[in-house]
């Protein structure tokens, strides 16, 4: 999938990033490499473009909506998160042709606030069709930090009831996952690194 260039919805491409978003049936924390992950071709095609890379190895926890007409990560478990533990969300939605405008007027404040909020990690922009399929997805400190965003911060709110009232969405979808390990750096660092102990002590048996 393309990237967006400000961590978010956005209408412009990031060239320079893309996102691979790849579902395993079974679950294997072992995976330490793009080989092990993605395969054989998205190893070579990163080895010989990319400067860095990136992976998240994430175990989808409860979620609810479509995409493209279904569920591609299979029935959520519903497992509460434990106290501040780092936890990882995906927002993705088909934007409606007469909601295109309402939309994009929106998504600036909204971006605003997030990269400002108390528990934000890091997000990302991501989509498959450019202005109108688009995600982001996000690592927060804590469920807590999230949904104090997602619930309480004005701008983010009066969104998400626009969104309902004015049926801007012809589907949509939010999943939450646990993070089980990470590897590589984006923009020269792990944002994860700092929670990796954590994860290892209490999550990882």
């Amino acid at each position: 999938m393309g990237s967006g260039k400000n961590g978010t919805f956005d209408k412009t491409p990031d060239w320079r990033q893309w996102a691979v978003l790849a579902v395993q049936s079974n679950q294997a924390n072992t995976y330490d490499s793009l080989l092990s992950c993605y395969g054989r071709f998205v190893h070579t095609w990163a080895s010989l473009f990319c400067k860095e890379s990136y992976t998240l190895l994430l175990t989808p926890m409860t979620g609810h909506g479509l995409w493209d007409g279904r569920n591609p990560f299979g029935a959520f478990p519903n497992t509460p998160f434990q106290n501040n533990e780092p936890v990882a969300t995906l927002t993705r939605a088909t934007i409606r042709f007469s909601r295109l405008s309402a939309f994009w007027k929106n998504v600036p404040p909204v971006a605003v606030q997030m990269s400002k909020a108390a528990g934000f990690i890091f997000s990302a922009g991501i989509g498959e069709v450019p202005w109108i399929k688009q995600a982001t997805f996000s690592i927060w400190e804590s469920t807590e930090a999230m949904q104090s965003f997602a619930y309480r911060m004005k701008a983010h709110s009066d969104v998400i009831k626009k969104t309902r009232k004015e049926d801007w969405y012809s589907e949509d979808m939010f999943v939450r996952f646990r993070i089980y390990n990470s590897f590589g750096t984006i923009h020269g660092r792990d944002p994860f690194a700092e929670f990796r102990t954590f994860m290892n002590e209490k999550i990882i048996t």
